[in-house]
This record gives C-alpha cells, structure tokens and sequence, in this order.
C-alpha cells in the first residue's frame, strides 16, 4: 500500500549534489552511440529516478535531434539546465563529455607510443572491418526507422552520389535536404516522419518535471536574455582563440567550430567532412589514423563525436604545439574538445527557453525529415571510403584485386551479429579485436 502512496506523489526535487552523482556516473556509463546514450538517460531520468516525464524528455529530445551537434549531450545539457539552471546544464553536459575525453587522449598517447608494435597492428586489423559493419548498421538503421516513403529514398540516393561522386559539400547537401524536406512537408505533410515517441497522453507515476509542470523561472523565453547569453559564448569562444599560440591551434579552433555547427546527423554523418579536412587540407592525420581513432572512440564512453579529440591530439603531436609531443597532444586535444563542444552549450542555453515556451506547437519535423534523409546517404558515402581502404588496404584495384577477403568475412560476420543477434558495439569489436590477435599469432 505504502508503494502505491509513494507512486502517486512526485519524488523530491534531488539536491545539486545528488544530481551532479548521477551525471558523473552517466558519463562513465554512456555507451552504445546516441541511441544507446539517450536509451540509458530515459531508463534512469524518467522510469527509475522520475526527475522527467517522458513526454517533457521527448520535448527535450525533439529539439536537440534539429541542432548540429551530439544530441544526447545537448539532451543531458538541457535536462540538467531546466532542473538545476545554468551550472546544472554545465555540469550535465560537461561531465557527460569530459570522461570520453579524457579515455580518448590516453588512447591517442596510447597509440602514439605503441601503434606500431605487432600488438596493437593485429588489434587495430580486427576492429576496422568492425567498424565497417558498424557504419553499415548505422545506414541500415536510420534507413529503416526513417524512409518512410519514396521521395526520401530518392533524396538519400541524391545525397550518397552528392557526397561520393559529385564532391559536394556536406553543409550544402544538409541545407538542399532542409529545404527539400520544408516543401515536402507544406505539399504532402503525411510524407513527413513521426516523432520520437506516442503523442497520446499515458498514464504513467509523477514525475519532479510532469507533464504539466510550468517552466522554472529560469526557463521562461526572453529575446534579449537569449541575444545576451549567444554574445557571451561568442566572447568566450573569441577570448579563447586569441590567446592560442600558433596556427596550427588557431586553425584547428576555427575549423572545428565550424564543424560543430554542421554536425546534423550525429558523428557519422560529419565524419566525411571531417576526414577530407583533416586528412587532405591540413594533414593532421592519415586515413588509416583517421580509422584507427573511430576504432578507439567506438570503445569509450561519451559521444562518438569524441573521435575528433583522437584528431586534435595527433595533430597536436604532429605540429609540436607545445613543448613535448605529450603537452602538444594533450594541449590540441583540449582545444578541438573545447571549440567542438562550445557551440552545443550555447545552442541549448539560449534556445533551450524558447523551446519551453512552445512545448504544444514544436513544428520544424519537416526540415529534419530531409536532414536524416540526406543523412542516410552520407553515411552510406563513408561506409564505401571506410570499406575500400580496409578491403583493399594496397589500394583499391577493381573489386577482384587485392581484397583481403579475411577483413571482408570479419565484417560480414559483425554485421550479422549487429543486426540479426542484436550484439552491443563494445562485444562486437572486442571480438574482432580477439581475432585480430589470433590471426597474427597463426601466421
């Protein structure tokens, strides 16, 4: 009887440092990619711990999925902002980040100081083509929870020979497909994809932040609150940059930021993007570095997106910006961390308010129906760059010659074991690190 009294009373609002607990914990725990990461935040924030009704995590979540950048940092950024104000959302979102950071850059240094050892050689063999199987299950995956009609196929396709043959630019592919899925959704909006969850309103236990729980004081929209707080990250981002020595950092702070707010899509999707810059224009890093480091960044906590920390560290090292290769490494690291993650806080501190304000009438689906679409193919882009350099590793010589057809039944058999048998990312690529192992043993 005493547990049905409970259910029917919203818990207490936790204190500052209970949630600061569980935000440290989350960072710790978060894997699995954004769908995992918002996974376990829905398990803890709504069902167990109640700080969050589902529908006001939706919300949340509906807003972060139309911002460039790690939806399930922004999400954790927004949430730990509407419960504890601005140092709840800098908590949230900051430890949500800093343990992958921090994993990444001793795997970096890791890599530097061992990568060529036979050892870490046979490791990496077997994770790439697990990495190739995990770009495909991420097309597979997006694809089929989202193309639910045939104009969004075409626009995928558009998108994959945009990226692959045509070489355009993933930020004009991103805006032809908002505006694609814009007019899409005025002509035909039955086209346009369903939300994240059921409109229908649930019986479910109350909640800290229910349903109809009105917007914190802090939380109320004001336009010059929003313009003063996009002037101070702006500052900051600018204080910052000026007082970074050397060009090789400058030009890794204005790159990065540029990419943090073209990331529609997850890190997937810029990662095409990311690589032509960082391999071809500034040359920070090989492709096979490149590959390496979305092996490392699949394996720690935080958002994948975390893989241009890996960046920033081996062209730290490779530019000498500081005074040993370990103070250059860990000094790029921190900036390109920095300038990728600073533009999500400010996206969601001063958009955030806004969005509270129209919790019934949040209508921008169309324009992120045509985003994901064009998302779909992009990735298919990088899973094609992804398998040619680890099928073909000497180069690619028509599909007959020079395949190392161990690597291809290695991802084969991961894509299987992702689709079929519903395996996790960290098993999968543990696996195939084993055989990785095995196979350098027995040659």
């Amino acid at each position: 009887m005493s547990n049905v009294t409970q259910e029917k009373k919203p818990p207490a609002m936790p204190g500052f440092g209970e949630a600061l607990r569980f935000w440290l914990k989350l960072g710790f725990i978060s894997f699995g990619g954004p769908a995992g990461q918002i996974a376990i935040m829905r398990q803890e924030l709504v069902e167990r711990h109640r700080w969050i009704s589902e529908r006001r995590f939706l919300h949340a979540l509906n807003y972060c999925m139309l911002l460039p950048g790690p939806e399930a940092q922004q999400l954790a950024t927004y949430i730990g902002w509407l419960m504890h104000r601005t140092w709840g959302g800098v908590v949230a979102g900051g430890l949500f980040v800093l343990p992958g950071a921090l994993i990444m850059m001793a795997l970096a240094w890791g890599y530097l100081t061992f990568g060529q050892t036979s050892f870490m050689q046979a490791v990496l063999w077997g994770i790439k083509p697990a990495v190739v199987a995990l770009v495909l299950f991420a097309v597979y995956r997006i694809a089929s929870k989202s193309l639910n009609h045939a104009v969004w196929w075409v626009l995928a396709v558009a998108a994959f020979v945009a990226v692959s043959f045509l070489k355009i630019g993933f930020p004009w592919v991103v805006a032809v497909a908002a505006i694609v899925g814009w007019i899409t959704g005025e002509l035909r909006p039955k086209w346009i994809s369903g939300g994240h969850g059921d409109s229908k309103t649930k019986k479910h236990p109350p909640a800290v932040i229910d349903d109809d729980t009105p917007s914190p004081e802090h939380a109320r929209f004001s336009w010059r609150h929003s313009l003063v707080l996009i002037a101070v990250f702006i500052a900051l981002g600018v204080a910052v940059y000026a007082v970074l020595p050397g060009k090789a950092l400058a030009d890794m702070a204005e790159f990065f930021t540029s990419a943090a707010l073209i990331t529609f899509g997850g890190a997937y999707a810029v990662l095409p993007y990311v690589t032509q810059a960082a391999v071809e224009k500034y040359q920070w890093l090989t492709t096979a570095q490149m590959m390496d480091g979305l092996a490392l960044g699949e394996t720690t906590p935080g958002p994948l997106i975390l893989i241009l920390t890996f960046v920033g560290y081996l062209g730290g090292v490779k530019n000498a910006v500081a005074s040993s290769p370990l103070a250059s490494g860990l000094l790029a690291g921190t900036v390109v961390t920095f300038f990728t993650f600073l533009p999500s806080f400010m996206m969601i501190f001063a958009g955030a308010p806004f969005i509270e304000s129209t919790r019934s009438s949040l209508k921008l689906q169309a324009p992120l129906t045509g985003i994901t679409a064009a998302v779909v193919g992009v990735i298919g882009s990088l899973a094609v760059f992804f398998a040619q350099h680890t099928f073909w590793p000497q180069g690619f010589q028509g599909w007959g010659g020079n395949v190392d057809w161990f690597a291809a039944l290695i991802a084969i058999a991961a894509l299987v074991g992702f689709v079929k048998f519903k395996r996790g990312a960290m098993e999968t690529i543990a696996v195939c690190a084993a055989i990785g192992l095995l196979a350098s043993a027995l040659k």
